[in-house]
């Protein structure tokens, strides 16, 4: 199989639309970036970010239902493929091997 490779970026987006699995859409990732990371997140990075996701196989989206206080747009809610998900496992793997990699020595500097 293929490496997968995500940014530091993409990989926030995709765990955040995890974490909000069923109510990931624009507002919600970047309220739920924003409140967890204490990380000022612009819509249009969001939205690049997010479609580069889809894009690559990682995201899908789905439209909700139109609503009135939307002026009869929907929702575009999107949420994690199994190559998504296997493209978390990859990153996590690897962070992890560093973390493990590091000398005693290293994470004791302060």
């Amino acid at each position: 199989m293929k490496k997968i490779q995500l940014g530091e970026f993409e990989e926030v987006v995709l765990l955040t639309v995890g974490v909000l699995h069923g109510n990931a859409y624009g507002v919600t990732i970047k309220y739920e970036i924003e409140k967890r990371l204490g990380r000022e997140v612009t819509i249009g990075a969001l939205q690049v970010t997010l479609r580069r996701l889809e894009s690559k196989g990682f995201l899908k989206s789905k439209q909700g239902d139109s609503t009135d206080s939307r002026r009869g747009r929907p929702k575009l809610f999107f949420e994690i493929t199994a190559y998504g998900k296997k493209a978390l496992d990859y990153s996590k793997e690897t962070r992890d091997e560093l973390w493990n990699a590091l000398p005693s020595l290293v994470l004791k500097l302060k």
